[in-house]
């Protein structure tokens, strides 16, 4: 019986973790051993900062409802304490889109917010 080497499977796994690796600066696209440690750190940096998005949109968000209603004259905590107290239940990322398309309708949340 003659002697299985792993020519083409070896070869196989190779191109697939060098067409992964595409556009990686340097050896970590073109060596194999280099383009797989690479990925695998970017495997850890891609399932960190799937998590990591969801903190930065809030953040962004935030920052926005807070632009918008210190134009008012009130402050973000101030703003969404009249919200609540007023029982008006949206969330953060439609307060501040509404802050940025359609700055009349946000300006009719903070007079409810003012007032509760």
């Amino acid at each position: 019986m003659p002697r299985a080497k792993t020519g083409t499977v070896r070869r196989a796994r190779h191109q697939k973790v060098l067409k992964r690796a595409k556009g990686f600066w340097g050896l970590r696209s073109k060596s194999f051993r280099v383009a797989q440690q690479t990925l695998l750190n970017a495997a850890d940096y891609e399932y960190r900062d799937r998590r990591d998005k969801k903190n930065d949109f809030r953040r962004l968000w935030i920052a926005r409802i807070n632009a918008a209603v210190r134009q008012e004259g009130l402050s973000y905590s101030v703003f969404v304490s009249g919200l609540r107290k007023a029982n008006v239940e949206i969330d953060r990322k439609v307060l501040a889109d509404l802050a940025v398309q359609q700055p009349e309708a946000f300006r009719q949340l903070v007079a409810v917010a003012k007032s509760a």
